[in-house]
C-alpha cells in the first residue's frame, strides 16, 4: 500500500510541476534543443553510425522535472522535428525516444542514494539500454528492412561512445551548476543562453 501510495504522490508531484510557467518554459527549450542538436548538428560515420546528442536534453528534463517532462519533451522533440525536416514519422522510434525520457526519469529517481557519478551512469546508460539500442534499433531495422542484429551491433557500439560522453557532460554540469539542474529558474535562464548561443551559431 505504501508503495501505491508513493508512486502516485511521485506521480502527483512531476505533473503539479506543469502549473509552473517556467517548467514549462524549460521543457520547450530542451525540446528545441534536442531538435538543433539531433536534426541540424548531428553527423554521419558511414552509412550506419550517427552521433549526435538530441537525448542530451531529454535526460536533463527527466533528472530536472521527473519522468513525466521526459517524455513529453521526448515525444515532442521527436515528432516536431519530423514535421520541421520532413522525416517521416517511425512510432517506434518515437516510442524510443518517449522510453528514455521514462527510464532516465524513473532511474534517477530511484539512485538518489548513490554516489553522484553512479546514479548517472545508471540513468544515462539504462535509458539508452532501452530506448535507444534496443526500441529505437528495432524500429529503424523493420523501417529500413535491415538485419536487426547488424543494426544492434553498430547502434550498441554508437550509443556506448556517445553514453560516455554524455555522462561526462551531465557530471559536469552537476558538478558546475547543480543548482540549475533543481530550480526551474536558473535552468530556464541557463538553456537560454544556451539555445541562443547555438541558434548564433548556426545561422
Amino acid at each position: 500500500i505504501n508503495m501505491r501510495e508513493n508512486k502516485r504522490n511521485s506521480i502527483k508531484e512531476d505533473l503539479s510541476l506543469f502549473d509552473n510557467p517556467k517548467v514549462l518554459t524549460s521543457c520547450a527549450l530542451l525540446v528545441a534543443l534536442s531538435i538543433i542538436c539531433g536534426k541540424l548538428l548531428a553527423f554521419n560515420v558511414g552509412t550506419l553510425l550517427r552521433f549526435s546528442f538530441e537525448n542530451l536534453p531529454i535526460l536533463i528534463a527527466s533528472v530536472a522535472f521527473g519522468p513525466i517532462s521526459g517524455v513529453i519533451t521526448a515525444v515532442c522533440a521527436d515528432l516536431i522535428g519530423c514535421l520541421l525536416v520532413g522525416y517521416e514519422v517511425n512510432p517506434l522510434v518515437t516510442l524510443g525516444a518517449a522510453l528514455i525520457g521514462l527510464v532516465g526519469g524513473v532511474a534517477y529517481k530511484l539512485c538518489k542514494r548513490l554516489p553522484e557519478l553512479a546514479g548517472i551512469i545508471i540513468t544515462v546508460v539504462s535509458a539508452h539500454l532501452i530506448g535507444s539500442v534496443v526500441v529505437k534499433t528495432f524500429g529503424l531495422s523493420e523501417f529500413y528492412e535491415i538485419s536487426f542484429g547488424l543494426l544492434l551491433a553498430w547502434r550498441g557500439l554508437n550509443y556506448l561512445i556517445i553514453s560516455a560522453l554524455e555522462i561526462l557532460l551531465l557530471f559536469y554540469l552537476f558538478r558546475k551548476a547543480f543548482v540549475l539542474l533543481n530550480t526551474p529558474v536558473g535552468l530556464t535562464h541557463e538553456l537560454h543562453q544556451v539555445c541562443g548561443l547555438t541558434i548564433q551559431h548556426i545561422t
